[in-house]
């Protein structure tokens, strides 16, 4: 059901419109796709049956984006801000030779529906709130950042933030003039995008530089004072993690958000950790059995044996590896990528899922 612009405000004014939940109708329809810099656009959606959206700042929705003839899922972060709860945003970068962000950047216009699912994550500093922040970010690892600051401005206009910002050119440097205004309008925002080199309108008058503990203390003498929200590449985070450390900064404070959690332990640690004999997998398509570790994930055995299997975030998030579970019983411990429904049919995340028996799973 549509409604008209004024219909959505009577509604809204009226408290007739209930959140959006994709157990219910998982559509969203896209209203606008703006470019943001060269190769970043952010996509803003509603929902098709007309409601308003609950999440916390730094979450992330599910989207199923139809790519030759398949539906490939993802995972992006919610761009905007849940104070302004009857649209909803991403912001993507172009990634060459990619499978998804192009298509979403030809292909995604207003007018058309995607299917999506969550919010999910706890990337938020309403899970762990503190008096100062010092947000991080490397390209369009930007994204949580940015909803954290448009919260903050809507309810918070005062809170005390330093907004580190890693780039290559400025022309590379998401939401610049947005930033500018928000640190115009909050007297303790202080926004610094780094840039690597000048850009081709011109020479980069800013800071510049790569992230490195040195900057980081330059920067923000007081970051031990602060709670650090990080985003961005995994060698970028790294070189932050690592440079934190050596600077003395207390870790319980910070937080980041990524979906490359590296190599799984091999399946011989597994087995010594356990003292246990393997669990067998058979993979009914492909006619592979593969020994699986009591207390280890089925992707992680199945990759380790060779096999090249559909995935993504490896934690139970995006609904990639979802595979059918014909016989067996399975620990999955998801982060919301499958639906009890769907569970309810024997589909199993093979990211997430240890065996508890043999199994065999259509594949």
């Amino acid at each position: 059901m549509n409604m008209t612009p004024a219909e959505r405000c009577r509604a809204a004014r009226d408290g007739s419109l209930s959140v959006w939940d994709p157990e219910v109708d998982d559509v969203l329809v896209c209203v606008d796709a703006r470019l943001e810099t060269h190769d970043v656009r952010t996509f803003t959606f509603v929902s098709r049956t007309p409601s308003r959206f609950s999440y916390w700042p730094g979450q992330f929705l599910v989207f199923d984006v139809p790519v030759g003839g398949e539906i490939v899922q993802r995972c992006y972060t919610i761009a905007s801000s849940p104070t302004r709860p009857d649209q909803i945003s991403i912001t993507v970068k172009r990634k060459p030779g990619g499978a998804v962000s192009p298509w979403l950047h030809d292909n995604l216009r207003p007018g058309m529906e995607i299917r999506a699912i969550g919010p999910l994550g706890d990337f938020s500093f309403v899970a762990t709130p503190g008096e100062k922040y010092l947000f991080l970010s490397g390209g369009s690892g930007i994204t949580p950042l940015m909803s954290m600051t448009r919260a903050h401005q809507d309810l918070a206009p005062d809170a005390d933030i330093v907004f580190i910002h890693f780039a290559r050119t400025p022309e590379d440097v998401i939401f610049r003039d947005e930033l500018a205004v928000m640190a115009r309008q909050m007297p303790n925002l202080r926004v610094i995008p780094m840039c690597e080199a000048d850009g081709a309108g011109g020479r980069w008058g800013g800071p510049r530089g790569r992230v490195t503990p040195q900057l980081l203390s330059l920067l923000a003498p007081d970051f031990a004072e602060r709670w650090i929200f990080n985003c961005g590449p995994p060698v970028y985070m790294q070189v932050v993690r690592d440079g934190l450390v050596g600077l003395g900064y207390d870790m319980r404070y910070y937080y980041e958000e990524s979906f490359d959690f590296g190599v799984p332990p091999p399946v011989e640690e597994v087995l010594a950790a356990q003292g246990a004999e393997t669990f067998e997998v058979t993979f009914s398509k492909s006619g592979r059995t593969i020994g699986v570790a009591p207390g280890q994930h089925i992707l992680a055995a199945a990759r380790e044996a060779g096999m090249r299997l559909p995935s993504s975030c490896t934690k139970g998030v995006c609904g990639t590896c979802k595979s059918k579970l014909v016989s067996g019983r399975v620990d999955m411990k998801h982060q919301g990528g499958i639906r009890q429904r769907e569970i309810d049919q024997d589909m199993i995340l093979i990211c997430c899922s240890t065996p508890l028996t043999d199994l065999v799973i259509e594949r």
